[in-house]
């Protein structure tokens, strides 16, 4: 098998037409390309701030809105949930009518919509400025990488490019939590989202000036129908996946919406296959490199998207750390995370995609495995060296997979690669919190129940969160406030712990689906 190094010469053929600012120099032409790799980066930048700022605030938002558990649920779920089902419908188009465009539209949204979110005085409010900023984000991120998929060919300087925008993005998955943290200890909860204000303020005119045109091979029209199909399908989908790990996992606003997702989903490959000029083109899947970096993308975030949320609530819930505290503890991650996706590129052509992700899922469970050592008293260096392992597995099972991918992929169907890869990220982070929140609630809340001198009722509330739990208890005050808060730190500790252990079984099989990947990583130089 040499992987890569097959079948590559007919795509390399076909370069998308390029449209640039009159005089302006082509985006491949000298350091100009490393100057739209940093308004790509600060695209990225923006996005990945905004899918981890909630997580610290989540505890404020609960006590000033007093979402009900469906509500909470909804407020951190339905960003992760319009941006998967928007991504191949806007990544598509991005190859039809540019890339460029739709990236400068999507930073307008996101500024609106973090207005809108910065001011919500309800519940309601707030989860459709969350759904508005996720539509920002599906405009965002798949033009991202598609322009980088254009300006960098050459696949050696790709995954170069590739490991510093992963390394951005573990920047921003860190600056989401510290910075958050931050402004709730100075300010109220909706100045999380005033911070993608700056980011976008300059992005828009500095992108609008660097950033080259580009769009697909443009051949036939687009399909709005097939591109509709896709984006309910996925809805339908990743809702009924959320719903699975709530109350009513077999209840019908959860079968229906998951069965006609996927009815629309299989209408839509077949939709596809039949097309002379499809949005994806799905003979990409046939490729084992394609396919398997994209699984490996889905099986690293199933695994791993639910515990950062629940690590910050255990921080700060468990250990009683303040916000800010909490977004210094989880810096190590992202730090180590950032150092992989720098040291990405020789780590690659070292050893090659398969010993890189095989090794990062591998890495990756085995520090997931020693957090388990955690309990109710606070370890910080412990933490710390769980946390930078973690980092370092997690970025070089998705740097290796996401250069894989692309590396796959035709330059005039970059938008929809970029699209695919994108999806599966979103999606695995839906599956993830879903199955993960089941299983974390199926052990912690039969462990607030029937807490003696503690009512019923009492005890089904405290069995929503720990958060909720903490606020009954403060209710019921004495002997049996104190006993409901203990049993429910104790039984959160211990779904925790069950949590891990699922998620180390799920990155041992994606080091085993990786096995699946190109033993070289030699192949593609689209700069000869």
């Amino acid at each position: 098998m040499s992987g890569t190094a097959t079948a590559r010469p007919r795509w390399t053929a076909g370069v998308p037409r390029q449209r640039q600012r009159t005089g302006g120099p082509g985006p491949a032409a000298g350091a100009n390309r490393w100057a739209v790799l940093v308004v790509l980066c600060a695209s990225l930048l923006l996005v990945a701030v905004d899918a981890t700022v909630l997580h610290v605030a989540v505890p404020a938002v609960s006590e000033d809105l007093r979402p009900g558990p469906i509500q909470l649920l909804w407020i951190v779920d339905v960003y992760p949930l319009v941006c998967a089902s928007l991504l191949i419908l806007f990544g598509t188009l991005g190859d039809r009518v540019g890339r460029r465009r739709v990236l400068l539209l999507g930073y307008g949204l996101f500024g609106c919509a973090s207005l809108l979110a910065a001011f919500a005085g309800r519940p309601e409010v707030l989860i459709a400025a969350r759904a508005l900023l996720g539509a920002g984000g599906a405009m965002i991120m798949p033009a991202t990488l598609s322009i980088l998929r254009q300006v960098f060919p050459d696949r050696r300087e790709r995954a170069l490019a590739i490991g510093v925008w992963t390394g951005v993005a573990a920047v921003g998955a860190a600056a989401g939590p510290l910075l958050g943290g931050f402004l709730l200890e100075h300010f109220w909860w909706g100045s999380v989202f005033l911070i993608n204000l700056p980011l976008m303020a300059v992005s828009l005119p500095v992108g609008r000036r660097l950033l080259p045109e580009s769009t697909g091979d443009g051949d036939g029209p687009w399909d709005v129908l097939g591109a509709l199909m896709a984006a309910f399908g996925l809805f339908g989908v990743v809702l009924g996946v959320k719903r699975i790990g709530g109350a009513e996992p077999l209840s019908l606003l959860t079968l229906v919406p998951a069965a006609l997702g996927a009815a629309l989903l299989i209408l839509f490959v077949r939709r596809q296959r039949r097309r002379e000029h499809p949005l994806v083109d799905l003979d990409l899947f046939a490729r084992p490199a394609f396919g398997m970096s994209v699984g490996c993308i889905v099986l690293a975030m199933l695994a791993l998207v639910g515990l950062e949320l629940v690590a910050a609530q255990y921080l700060q819930l468990v250990l009683g750390l303040t916000p800010l505290r909490t977004g210094l503890r989880l810096l190590p991650l992202t730090l180590a995370a950032m150092a992989a996706g720098l040291a990405g590129s020789r780590v690659l052509h070292r050893f090659g995609p398969r010993a890189m992700v095989a090794g990062g899922f591998v890495l990756t469970a085995a520090a997931v495995l020693a957090l388990t050592a955690m309990g109710r008293e606070d370890r910080p260096l412990f933490l710390v060296c769980c946390f930078v392992f973690l980092g370092l597995g997690l970025e070089t099972t998705l740097f290796g997979a996401y250069e894989s991918m692309l590396g796959e992929a035709p330059a005039g169907a970059a938008g929809g690669a970029a699209a695919i890869g994108e999806t599966s990220y979103q999606l695995g982070a839906g599956m993830g919190i879903a199955l993960l929140g089941s299983v974390m609630n199926a052990f912690y809340a039969p462990g607030v129940t029937g807490v003696p001198g503690v009512p019923s009722a009492a005890g089904a509330a405290a069995g929503h969160s720990l958060g909720e739990a903490y606020r009954v208890a403060d209710r019921l005050g004495g002997p049996p406030g104190t006993a409901l808060r203990t049993a429910a730190r104790d039984a959160f500790v211990h779904g925790l712990h069950m949590t891990l252990g699922v998620s180390a079984v799920i990155l041992l099989a994606g080091a085993v689906a990786a096995l699946g990947l190109p033993r070289s990583a030699e192949g593609e130089q689209g700069g000869e």
